[in-house]
């Protein structure tokens, strides 16, 4: 699916620009093509005139020709200086050549095929090919008859003619190299939306799993309700106290995936205020020593005072109860708990420490990702769906934050949090 998006990306780029580089190289040549074709004009009318009454150099060329005009200094019948190669003829009424004028000795069979290619054109104007060489002409109107003069246009048929191969040697190179940085960019333009994609479908699969088991439970624990409709509610309290507990655990899993969505959205507002994180802590810790206890892990915390940040409060103090509820959850038994919040130049960093196996160091990449359990079994024991750390670190990137784990494997992990400090309490 990905490598025919790709493709369609590929081809539409390169259409587009085919087109856009076919209607620039078109507007250059139109543009050379009327400006060549103008200057051709202009110059056949400037020999034109150059030529009038200025005589003949040639008269007589052949019998049956008739020389009307005057003869004229010869150096009044030079081309104008820097001017391309041009003669000029005169015709009857019936076509018939009576006079040229031209500083160059031509066959008058040249001047008769010219002629001919000039009078066969049926228009005022145009041009031909004649010997290799292209010529214009201009027919006016003459005492005599006609007018013809010929301009030879080789060099700017040329110039048009190389235009329009430097165009498609330019245009094939540039497609050829359009292509390939084309593709490099579609590769890269369509890595994120794979990885997302992919992560999309890891993520319901994920979520269809964890829903499929307390569904599954639900409906168990039904059936046997339903097995004995006559016994009493209280004989039967066990199987209610199961449904009701898969049904809170399916709650809080929802209401963490719905968090996560409306999280993932960079256009939820929040209101930042500043507040004490070094009493957010604090307050996190003491609400959780009885957990501790509880768990007979040992706590130690050191808290620098009056450390101040903006912010949402409540998303920081859910973040540091995550935190510190994944520390209970893998620390080992008789294990410790180490919280250390001081400041670092220009931010706070809060780091909690537990003692316990430890993550590989190939799983450590994962750790935020949803979903993701170093301990399968024994997050499931105590209700966990691997949300928490992504939930976390949602948290502390939208506050401008950074989160980060290292881990000594059958030792300790240490999670790193730093935010952003405004200032510190007098």
């Amino acid at each position: 699916m990905f490598k025919q998006l790709r493709n369609r990306f590929l081809i539409l780029n390169l259409i587009i620009i085919s087109f856009i580089m076919l209607l620039a190289f078109s507007s250059i040549y139109l543009i050379t093509y009327n400006n060549v074709q103008a200057d051709i004009e202009r110059e056949l009318r400037r020999v034109s005139e150059f030529d009038r009454n200025s005589g003949i150099n040639k008269s007589k060329p052949q019998s049956g020709f008739t020389d009307t005009l005057p003869p004229v200094d010869a150096n009044r019948l030079q081309p104008p200086p820097d001017r391309s190669v041009s003669f000029l003829l005169v015709t009857d009424e019936n076509g018939n050549i009576i006079s040229f004028s031209s500083i160059f000795d031509v066959d008058i069979d040249f001047y008769e095929t010219a002629k001919n290619f000039a009078v066969s054109a049926n228009k005022d104007m145009g041009k031909f090919k004649l010997n290799d060489t292209y010529w214009a002409f201009l027919i006016k109107p003459h005492p005599a008859g006609y007018q013809i003069v010929f301009l030879d246009i080789t060099s700017r048929q040329g110039i048009l003619t190389n235009l329009i191969y430097t165009f498609l040697f330019v245009a094939l190179i540039m497609l050829f190299i359009i292509f390939f940085v084309s593709k490099f960019f579609a590769d890269r333009a369509i890595k994120p939306v794979q990885e997302a994609f992919e992560k999309q479908k890891q993520f319901i699969a994920d979520a269809s799993h964890e829903l499929k088991t307390p569904l599954a439970i639900i409906n168990t624990n039904a059936d046997v309700l339903l097995a004995n409709p006559q016994d009493y509610i209280k004989n039967q309290s066990k199987w209610l106290y199961y449904i009701k507990s898969e049904a809170e655990r399916m709650t809080k899993l929802t209401n963490d995936l719905l968090y996560l969505a409306q999280m993932d959205y960079s256009d939820v507002k929040m209101i930042f205020t500043d507040f004490n994180l070094s009493q957010l802590v604090e307050n996190a810790i003491l609400t959780m020593e009885a957990v501790f206890f509880e768990h007979g892990i040992s706590l130690e915390y050191e808290i620098e005072p009056n450390l101040i940040i903006c912010g949402s409060c409540e998303q920081i103090q859910q973040a540091v109860t995550i935190l510190l509820d994944n520390a209970v959850k893998y620390t080992n038994t008789k294990g410790k708990v180490i919280v250390s919040l001081k400041r670092q130049q220009s931010n706070v960093l809060l780091s909690v420490a537990n003692t316990g196996e430890g993550i590989p160091q190939e799983n450590i990449s994962k750790v935020f990702d949803r979903f993701y359990r170093t301990d399968e079994s024994r997050t499931r024991k105590s209700g966990g769906y691997g949300l928490g750390l992504a939930i976390a670190k949602t948290i502390i990137e939208q506050h401008g934050g950074k989160i980060s784990v290292k881990s000594n494997p059958n030792e300790n992990t240490i999670f790193y949090v730093k935010l952003p400090a405004v200032t510190t309490l007098i």
